[in-house]
Formats: structure tokens, C-alpha cells, sequence
């Protein structure tokens, strides 16, 4: 079993991956209350007990989905802010990047923004948060950056438009 939740991509495991996989779907499908590990067991055709060989909890499960994209957001959006593009390119990509991703993998699109998922626990409250903090990490310059060049509007903070945008 695992001691630290917060453990990086590369150190899931193949069947963790699935496991992770397996729980978007079911958030998709069913929402927050229809994620169990007897749906997920059911789900992955095996039994209940198997799910705690690679997870401790379903809140472990949801952590670890967070986590991981987490750091393939961090990894990929590094990317692209690292390059001399301007502003306005930068921002189209940011978020061209990010549709690419959640087309190919709708289930962390919906570990994300699925309801009750704030309600579940602090521990799950943190991991939301952290993403966040690495999609503001993200955005942020490149709008100060657009402000600095015009392409966005300095009537409105840096600070407020990261998040309006981001709301978006």
C-alpha cells in the first residue's frame, strides 16, 4: 500500500493507470456518488479486494487522478511557455494544448469538474487546489505578458483576469 498520495506519474504503476482510467469513467458515467470501489471492481472485472492491493481508499484513487494530471499539466504547458512565441500565440496553444489532451482523455476533464468533488475531503480539496495553482503558474504570465503588449485589456488585474479566464 502507499504512504504518500502525492506521488509523482512515472511512479504509477500500469494497473494504477487503469484503475485511474476506470474511475474517470465512472465519474463520468455515474457521478461522485456512482465512484465506489464496488462499482470500480465491477467495473474492472475483478474483485473489490484487488483495488486495495494498488489503493487505500477511493479518496486515495481521486487523489492520484488529480496528481496525475497535475503533473502532465505542469509537464506539458512547460511546454509551451518556455518558448519565444508572443503572448497571443502562447495563450492559443495553452489552451489548444489543453483541449487536445481532455479530447483524448475525457475522464480527468470530469475528475475536474465533477459535482460533490469539493465535498469529498480536505486531502481531495488540496490536490483541486494544487491544479489550479499550476494552471494559474501557467496563464498567469502569459497575460501579464499580453497586458505588457496590449493584447489584453490592464483595466482589469492580472490576478482577476488568470481566474476569469480560467472560470472560462
Amino acid at each position: 500500500m502507499f504512504t504518500n498520495l502525492y506521488f509523482m506519474l512515472n511512479k504509477t504503476s500500469k494497473r494504477q493507470q487503469e484503475i485511474i482510467e476506470s474511475a474517470g469513467k465512472l465519474l463520468m458515467e455515474k457521478g461522485i456518488k456512482g465512484l465506489t470501489t464496488k462499482n470500480l471492481a465491477h467495473e474492472m472485472n475483478f474483485s473489490e479486494s484487488a483495488i486495495y492491493r494498488h489503493f487505500e481508499s477511493k479518496e486515495q484513487i481521486v487523489i492520484t487522478m488529480l496528481t496525475f494530471l497535475a503533473n502532465n499539466m505542469d509537464e506539458r504547458l512547460s511546454q509551451n511557455t518556455i518558448s519565444n512565441e508572443n503572448s497571443e500565440t502562447k495563450f492559443i496553444k495553452l489552451f489548444q494544448n489543453q483541449f487536445t489532451f481532455f479530447n483524448a482523455n475525457p475522464h480527468f476533464l470530469v475528475a475536474v469538474f465533477s459535482d460533490g468533488l469539493w465535498e469529498e475531503s480536505n486531502k481531495i480539496n488540496e490536490a483541486i487546489l494544487n491544479l489550479m495553482s499550476i494552471k494559474i503558474k501557467h496563464l498567469k504570465p502569459i497575460i501579464i505578458e499580453g497586458q505588457k503588449t496590449e493584447f489584453f485589456k490592464n483595466t482589469i488585474s492580472a490576478d482577476d483576469l488568470t481566474h476569469i479566464v480560467m472560470g472560462a
